[in-house]
């Protein structure tokens, strides 16, 4: 409760230098005043006189562990502020090491302002063409654009056609929009869309999304080996060069096809970014090739099977749409939507980048705007030269003049026809055959080579994509068990046990060899994560927080959030069940993450919504008048530092649990500087303790020349609008006896003031004490000792390994030895003592036996002192204990005032297994009661009465604390009150867990600080762990609904 220091000296920063400024040399220096004198030049090139100061640096603002510089430390507000000591040493590093090593003990990858990586020795890092536009074209032109977007167009028409691409353009520019605002609000490290939404939104999203992200990828490059193997196993059923059967070599050559992208992957980045630049060019060959092809003259052949140049009238029937086979709009848009995506490809290799947050906005969005024009111009090319059925006959030739009408209309008018097809099933057609694109291009083995190209480009980005984000999540250390994958090899800190898991899963899915079943799942994935980051940015918009200041300006909250639904929206359209799993396993792992709780904090979008919904909430309630049905214990707890006395930080917390505000206080008493100090260095370390033990409560501290006007200050000031402190929750003084004067007159005074301030007072007394801060500093002090021993053995450890012949150790063993033997083990007397201590501070954090808690309501102050034990019974470790209400009584009533407490226990709702009515409280106490009370105030009475009336003036004066005769004549009925309760409590509550009584109030400047702490003490002596409670009589009950 109180802490004093005097080490004396002035604070120091350990950090501190005061050589910042480069070079640490002084010059002789003329100034226009005539004054000379030596200065640091970098300093007076600034300001024209020598300062501790220090002008804005990057080095001041960068993470602990950074890799692209030191993290310079400025002078502290104390160096500043305290008074100069001319011959004071003062020292302030430039910077401060860190061992590379974040808060986890895993390593920084800290990459602000890098330097440019110098090709020979760094690692490879790329530009926003190859890095990011180059991967996102090829992972959005996928097979879709060669063998499915003729039959889009021809279910569609190219009217619908145009609104399915349009609308999958739309929700990919407005998340490449999102993602550009997030990625430019500071510096990018790697992970890509994980770490995007983690530092976005926090652990819980970015950890759920992480794994099922990467896992999507990791699958993704299975669907697109597939498809590849798919094409491969066509062309060698065309020469018929089937090695097994169909199934079986679809497995064969996408295994040996993943074999090969792996060894690529695992090779570098430079060789993948290569290998993508290759397959670039000849998938742009084979889009060139369509084009071209569509201005050729068509064959017989061609004209056969439905191609006939460009023409209007075949542009004009395609334009409506022709939707068959149970096909709809909706189920068109999600065999296109797939297509779109991919736009993830350059952000997911976002550690490679040279400048992420330049790259990646300009590499994505121009992606976007390139692939989605291809799109269109290729898709209403073929609508304007291939019609819907074709019978691939050349003899279905028009010789005689007939009237053309039907589906098959426009062919018929350009000499063929196609009637036929409405009554059977044809092959050929936007309609029917998927190799249209092949037929129209000049060279249609560019076309097969184009599909290759797609698919094996973005089997390669997955392949690159997924182990980059799982590197990062693991990285992070959120799911502990996969820390293993953490690790980085080379110089480019490749993940090659991530490439490996990658690789085996992907070799799983493709053994599967059909994956119709898995494609929505891994679809939805995608657009859960693209969800995620539109849903980030609206939600750092909408959080207002200062840090949010991304450099890209081009974004709307609103639009996001858009975005967001959209994405929602169109998995659900995909496949309903697909979005539902999808959906599940995000809650699982987002429940999952947020019970572990992982130990990081990156500033996300979700604290500052908190912190801007706990202000709002904070001040509705302000606007809201105090009602008897919503009051809650809110408490005030004087425990001290929040290890110090754990049973009353316990018991406070079983009061206001989730429900109230508990703040457990520590007052600071000394000069201020040391105990500012002191204060300071507390505060996290407390409310770090509380966290890890799941106490659901505020540390506060303040610094005050006095315990009573610290406390003083901290019942004034303490809370927020209604969240205030309603109740002051102390331990009872047991060394009121030996404690000095001011000590004593001090704890007392805060009770006055408590009352002063109308807050209800709780006092908690334990015969084994409640103070364990003895028992804390040497177990402290023993963890240092044996701390500093195992770093002295681990560095001679060393040196003998090393050879090295350094001086002798000694010193450093004498002060360790000296630490030891002042931390030793206590004689047994004092060590029982402890072992009782330390057993009773955690009794009320156990679950309670089955007994009672016997409550002792004397005088009404309002209800708390009912209220406070009702609310106990409703907690799980109570629930086994039964109240028990015992009240004073008139002889000759008992019954009648057992009727009227049952009648108003009743209305308050208010279960209890007895009531006991005490008729005999007005007995006279003990003569074994009197004389311990007499011996127990004999050393603080003044004994004035046997003196004349000047003397006992005097003695008056001189000793204005101590108990006067007077006093405890005029106080004599009240002081025989408390000795007779010990006594029937003694008779009545001597097994109760817990009792609980009225608190006796001391009137201010009538009775003495000893004579009521006498009444406190003889009171409870003796007793179970009993509760003095006051309310502040106000009424916190009510029958009333």
């Amino acid at each position: 409760m109180e802490r004093l220091k005097s080490n004396g000296g002035e604070h120091v920063n350990p950090a501190y230098d005061s050589t910042l400024d480069e070079p640490p040399i002084y010059e002789e220096a003329n100034f226009s005043n005539g004054e000379h004198r030596t200065v640091r030049p970098s300093v007076v090139s600034a300001f024209g006189h020598d300062t501790l100061d220090r002008v804005p640096n990057i080095d001041f603002y960068r993470n602990a562990g950074s890799v692209s510089g030191h993290r310079a430390v400025r002078p502290s507000l104390q160096e500043l502020h305290n008074v100069f000591q001319k011959n004071g040493a003062i020292s302030v590093p430039d910077t401060v090491e860190d061992g590379g090593e974040g808060s986890d003990g895993t390593p920084c990858d800290d990459v602000e302002s890098a330097d440019p990586a110098d090709s020979n020795k760094g690692p490879v890092k790329f530009g926003w063409i190859r890095g990011v536009l180059v991967r996102c074209m090829l992972n959005i032109w996928g097979v879709m654009l060669f063998i499915r977007l003729s039959w889009v167009f021809g279910q569609a028409g190219w009217g619908l056609g145009i609104v399915v691409i349009a609308l999958s353009c739309v929700v990919t520019t407005i998340t490449g929009l999102s993602m550009s605002a997030i990625c430019t609000n500071g510096v990018v490290r790697g992970g890509g869309a994980y770490y995007l939404i983690s530092r976005s939104l926090g652990p819980e999203f970015g950890g759920s999304i992480g794994l099922i992200f990467a896992f999507a990828n990791a699958v993704a490059v299975a669907m697109y080996v597939v498809g590849f193997a798919e094409t491969v196993v066509d062309l060698l059923k065309e020469h018929s060069a089937i090695m097994v059967d169909e199934i079986n070599d679809i497995r064969i050559v996408g295994c040996i096809t993943v074999v090969l992208l792996l060894a690529i992957s695992v090779a570098g980045m430079e060789w993948e970014a290569k290998a993508q630049i290759v397959l670039l060019i000849i998938l742009l060959v084979a889009i060139v090739n369509v084009f071209v092809g569509m201005f050729i003259p068509a064959t017989a052949d061609k004209k056969s099977k439905g191609f006939f140049n460009y023409n209007s009238k075949i542009f004009l029937e395609n334009f409506t749409p022709a939707f068959r086979d149970g096909e709809s709009f909706f189920s068109v848009f999600s065999i296109f939507f797939p297509a779109a995506t991919g736009i993830l490809a350059g952000a997911n290799i976002s550690g490679d980048l040279k400048d992420p947050q330049a790259a990646i906005p300009k590499g994505t969005l121009l992606a976007i705007i390139i692939t989605g024009i291809t799109y269109l111009a290729v898709a209403l090319c073929v609508s304007a030269t291939v019609v819907r059925d074709a019978t691939g006959n050349i003899t279905d030739l028009i010789t005689t003049a007939i009237p053309c009408n039907g589906s098959a209309a426009t062919a018929c008018e350009l000499g063929y026809d196609f009637s036929s097809c409405e009554f059977e099933e044809c092959k050929f057609g936007l309609m029917n055959n998927f190799q249209v694109m092949t037929m129209v291009s000049g060279f249609g083995p560019l076309i097969i080579a184009g599909t290759f190209s797609a698919t094996l480009s973005s089997a390669l980005a997955s392949l690159v994509s997924a182990p980059k984000v799982f590197q990062a999540l693991c990285k992070d250390n959120i799911y502990k068990a996969l820390y293993f994958f953490a690790k980085g090899h080379g110089k480019n800190n490749e993940p090659i046990r991530g490439y490996i898991l990658t690789f085996i899963i992907s070799v799983a899915f493709i053994l599967i060899g059909n994956l119709n079943t898995i494609a929505p799942i891994i679809s939805n994935f995608f657009l859960a994560s693209y969800a995620l980051i539109n849903f980030s940015c609206f939600h750092a918009s909408y959080a207002k927080s200062p840090g949010w200041r991304p450099a890209y300006k081009y974004y709307n909250m609103w639009l996001s959030l858009l975005g967001a639904l959209l994405c929602c929206v169109v998995m659900f359209v995909i496949n309903w069940w697909a979005a539902l799993i999808t959906y599940g396993i995000e809650i699982l792992l987002y429940i999952y993450v947020t019970v572990k709780k992982p130990d990081v904090n990156w500033g996300s979008s979700t604290q500052a919504v908190t912190f801007v919904n706990a202000v709002n909430n904070a001040l509705s309630l302000s606007a809201v008048e105090d009602h008897v049905k919503n009051f809650r214990p809110q408490i005030l707890a004087l425990t001290g530092s929040a290890r110090t006395r754990p049973a009353l930080l316990d018991l406070a917390h079983s009061f206001s649990k989730n429900y109230g505000l508990c703040l457990t206080c520590e007052v600071f008493v000394g000069p201020r500087s040391e105990a500012l100090e002191e204060m300071n260095s507390g505060m996290e370390k407390n409310q770090l303790w509380l966290r890890k033990k799941k106490r659901k409560a505020f540390y506060a501290a303040v610094a005050c020349n006095s315990y009573r006007e610290g406390t003083e200050t901290l019942l004034q000031a303490s809370g927020l609008g209604r969240m205030k402190p309603n109740i002051l929750m102390v331990g009872f003084k047991r060394n009121w006896r030996t404690a000095g004067t001011e000590e004593l007159l001090s704890y007392v005074g805060v009770l006055h003031d408590a009352f002063d301030f109308e807050y209800g007072t709780v006092m908690l007394r334990m015969n084994q004490g409640l103070d364990v801060s003895h028992i804390v500093e040497a177990e402290e002090e023993m963890l240092k000792a044996a701390k500093e021993q195992r770093s002295l053995e681990n560095e001679m450890n060393g040196r003998k390994a090393r050879g090295l012949f350094r001086k002798s150790r000694n010193p450093s063993q004498q002060v360790l030895t000296t630490r030891v033997s002042v931390c030793g083990p206590p004689p047994p007397q004092v060590a029982k003592m402890n072992e009782k201590l330390l057993e009773a501070s955690t009794q009320f954090n156990k679950k309670q036996p089955k007994g009672t808690i016997d409550v002792w309501w004397l005088f009404d102050d309002g209800g708390l002192t009912l209220l406070l034990p009702y609310i106990l019974t409703t907690r799980k470790k109570w629930k086994d204990c039964k109240l028990r209400i015992f009240i004073a009584g008139q002889p000759g009533r008992s019954e009648l005032d057992k009727q009227e407490m049952t009648s108003l226990l009743q209305k308050f709702r208010i279960n209890c297994t007895d009531i006991n009515v005490i008729d005999d409280i007005h007995v006279k106490p003990s003569s074994d009661s009197l004389k311990k009370l007499e011996d127990m105030i004999e050393p603080f009475r003044l004994h004035e009465g046997s003196k004349d009336m000047a003397q006992a003036e005097a003695m008056r004066t001189e000793h204005p604390w101590k108990i006067t005769d007077e006093e405890l004549e005029t106080f004599e009925e009240k002081t025989n009150l408390q000795m007779r309760l010990n006594e029937v409590l003694q008779e009545n509550s001597k097994s109760a867990n817990l009792i609980i009584v009225s608190l006796p109030i001391a009137r201010k400047e009538s009775v003495s600080d000893f004579l009521y702490m006498a009444w406190l003490d003889i009171l409870t002596k003796d007793l179970p762990p009993t509760l003095l409670i006051r309310g502040n009589h106000k009424s916190v009950l009510t029958f009333y609904s």
